[in-house]
């Protein structure tokens, strides 16, 4: 194992050791969920806004996640990077930089960032600057993730939750 490697599985381990804006956010003022219904890897994310200086900035993002360590690890670097951006600037923002506190991830986990990124995207498309009321990600019918692992549009394959112990 290489220094670089034994760096990103300690920034890993640290992560998730104490994972940042982990759980549902009730008063939020979007949500976008994404997630590969092969490997039954998900994100949520939620976003709550403010105004300053006439400008709409994201003043609290939270996530779920049920998925590998990697992206459990982005999706809470995620939350706190975007803290205090502009709208714009959390659109301009790609999966490499929100796993940029990470290190360059393997070519395997690339999609632990890719799916973050879908979530933000989701929530900023999701947000329609009228209502305070969390608006549910395009085709999703429930409130949790679990519940929207039982949709039937996601049953392709066998999908085994596995709790993990503290």
């Amino acid at each position: 194992m290489s220094t670089e490697d034994s760096t990103f599985e300690d920034k890993i381990s640290d992560a998730i050791a104490n994972p940042q804006n982990m759980g549902e956010m009730v008063d939020a003022d979007s949500v976008g969920t994404v997630g590969n219904p092969e490997c039954g890897d998900m994100v949520r994310m939620w976003l709550k806004f403010e105004e300053k200086g006439g400008k709409k900035v994201i003043d609290k993002a939270s996530f779920q996640s049920f998925g590998c360590q990697t992206a459990i690890a982005v999706a809470s670097m995620a939350t706190e990077m975007l803290k205090g951006k502009t709208v714009e600037e959390a659109e301009a923002m790609n999966s490499s930089d929100l796993s940029k506190p990470l290190g360059s991830l393997p070519p395997m986990k690339i999609h632990c960032g890719e799916m973050v990124e879908g979530a933000l995207r989701e929530a900023l498309r999701s947000d329609s600057g009228a209502s305070k009321a969390p608006q549910p990600a395009p085709q999703v019918s429930s409130n949790t993730l679990l519940g929207d692992m039982n949709q039937p549009n996601l049953k392709k394959g066998k999908l085994k939750v596995v709790k993990l112990d503290d």
